[in-house]
This record gives structure tokens, C-alpha cells and sequence, in this order.
């Protein structure tokens, strides 16, 4: 081939792939555009103040620590309960409830993985969170002895929370999980058995029970953090912490640049969990907390850069901690 032609067709390739570089830019221009619309719509969207009433879906039934938790976040929540974690997002999902309270990690036992499989197949958006002392106490029916125990009822996180008091107490006594520890509580008090919970103490006027051993967990700081999810998105005056989850190519080095992108702004990553996608070959979904004020310009920015990094991105939410 004559040198000079090559040059053309080279010159030419080089054109259309500059075309479609251009283009690229462009799209991902009009979706940052898109997404910095986004969150301005959330913001704008938000009332100036937290509101005081609302119907929130609950996992569980009376007495459960979700409901305390609630009880925390709005001063008057109309609740409803439901029977598992998933029939909460979709509670929200269909407009059923405005907001869902969800526990979603614990000091002691760790990230609460049901919650995190969860997020993947829901729509939804974090708008606030609190954290609550959990304290775990040991209830039978009014008359049982504790020798006469056979079986201990709880969620398997408050079992998880009391490991040590059950190995060195009840080392030969069936434990069983429930949906709910006030669930638990709830079918010991119906049962003809000789049988115990691990409830809140709320528990014992609820369902008649006798406090046997107040705050067994293994840890006197033992706290659990809930999430208050809605349909829509609503970020709050003064919304400092930012929820994300991503997947990341596949290559050495991808989740280490990403982290690096918000470490050379300072901003501070207060939570990294990794959950396997389901039938996948060891890919894995990666969720993030950020603390950083949503209302730095910088922050918003460092967002848009991520979404580029990541093979996909989901913003689950920005919003505040009630303590």
C-alpha cells in the first residue's frame, strides 16, 4: 500500500474515533447534568422540617426494637407491621407506607446481610437513620423456673448479641430463630411449653411476661443503626451522610481507585460492605457511606466522577443521624 494512502485511512480512523469520543463526552456530560438535577429536585423537593406523623412500615410485630426505633424518628408514626424485611420495601414500593424503618447493622454482630441483599432488587432511598442501645433480656411465661427451660426464642441477630450468656448459661438449651424478638416474646406467651425470649422489655407488660435476666447481651455497648427509607427521594436540611451501592470492573485496582477519588478530597468513608451477586461468578455488589456535607459542590462532583468509574452506580440517598 502507498505510504501516503496509508496515512489517509489512519488519519480517517483517528477522525471517527475522535467523533466518537466526542460523543461519548457529551453522554456522560447529560448525565451528570442529569443526575445534579436529581439531587436538586430531592432537596428542593424536601420539606424544611422532619415531619412529625407518617405511616411507617415495620418489620415484626408490637414490642419489636424497629417499633422503638420509629418511636425514635417521628414523634407520632402510624405504625404497621409486616412479616418480613422484604414486604417493608415493598410496603413502600406500592405506596402502602410512606417510609420503612429497617435494621441495618450492629456493634456487636455486624451488618444485618438481609437488608444489603435486599437493596439490590428494591426501589427505594435512605432519607434518615438513628441508632438505638440494645438491650437484650431473658423472658418467660410468670412461674417458669429457668432450669425448666427447653428452648430460647429470639431473632438471630439478638441470639448472635448474646452468644457468650447462652454458651456459659443454657449450653445444652435449643436455641431458635425468629422473625422478630417481639415475635418471640409473643410465642412464648401463647405457648403451653416451658420455653423463654429474648426480647426488649418493653416485652413484659406487652405480652405478660416475667424479666427473669435484664440486659444479657454480651456487650453493655451494643447498638443497633436503622434506616428510614421512602419512595421518594428527600434530602433534609442538613444532610451529612450519603448512602451508595456499585458494582466495579473487574480488574486489579478498580475499588482502589474509587476509594481514592473521595480520600484525595477528604472525604471520610464510614462504611464498606461487599455482598456476592446472586448467580454470578464472584462478582460482587459494593455499598458505601460517605459523611460529607450534600450541600459541598465539590462532593456532588466527586459523585459524577464515581458514577464514571463504577460499571454501574446507585444512589440510595443522602440525610441525617438522630441520636
Amino acid at each position: 500500500m502507498d505510504i501516503n494512502a496509508k496515512r489517509t485511512e489512519l488519519d480517517q480512523q483517528i477522525s471517527a474515533l475522535y467523533r466518537e469520543r466526542m460523543k461519548l463526552n457529551e453522554e456522560i456530560a447529560s448525565e451528570d447534568l442529569e443526575f445534579r438535577e436529581f439531587l436538586k429536585s430531592a432537596i428542593e423537593n424536601a420539606p424544611l422540617n422532619w415531619p412529625e406523623c407518617a405511616s411507617v412500615a415495620c418489620q415484626g410485630v408490637e414490642g419489636a426494637n424497629s417499633q422503638e426505633a420509629a418511636e425514635t424518628i417521628f414523634r407520632y408514626p402510624d405504625l404497621m407491621y409486616f412479616k418480613n424485611f422484604e414486604a417493608v420495601f415493598s410496603a413502600i414500593e406500592s405506596g402502602l407506607c410512606e417510609y420503612g424503618v429497617l435494621p441495618i447493622e450492629n456493634s456487636t454482630a455486624g451488618s444485618v446481610n438481609k437488608i444489603y441483599d435486599l437493596m439490590v432488587d428494591h426501589k427505594f432511598y435512605i432519607v434518615r437513620s438513628t441508632r438505638l442501645k440494645i438491650e437484650h433480656n431473658l423472658m418467660v411465661k410468670p412461674g417458669t423456673k429457668l432450669r425448666e427451660v427447653t428452648e430460647i426464642f429470639s431473632h438471630e441477630q439478638a441470639l448472635m448479641q448474646c452468644e457468650d450468656y447462652l454458651k456459659e448459661n443454657f449450653p445444652d438449651v435449643k436455641l431458635t430463630a425468629c422473625g422478630n424478638t417481639a415475635e418471640a416474646a409473643r410465642k412464648v406467651a401463647e405457648s403451653d411449653g416451658k420455653y423463654a425470649a429474648i426480647c426488649s422489655s418493653r416485652c413484659t407488660q406487652l405480652y405478660n411476661l416475667e424479666n427473669v435476666r435484664p440486659s444479657i447481651q454480651d456487650h453493655d455497648s451494643n447498638y443497633t443503626r436503622f434506616i428510614c427509607i421512602s419512595k421518594t427521594p428527600q434530602i433534609y436540611p442538613g444532610a451529612d451522610k450519603t448512602s451508595i451501592m456499585a458494582t466495579v470492573p473487574h480488574k486489579p485496582g478498580s475499588l482502589y481507585h474509587i476509594l481514592g477519588k473521595f480520600e484525595e478530597k477528604g472525604y471520610n468513608l464510614i462504611k464498606l460492605e461487599s455482598r456476592p451477586i446472586p448467580a454470578t461468578d464472584f462478582e460482587f455488589m459494593f455499598y458505601f457511606d460517605y459523611e460529607a456535607s450534600m450541600y459541598h459542590h465539590e462532593f456532588i462532583n466527586t459523585l459524577c466522577e464515581l458514577d464514571n468509574l463504577c460499571d454501574s452506580m446507585t444512589y440510595l440517598g443522602s440525610y441525617t443521624e438522630k441520636i
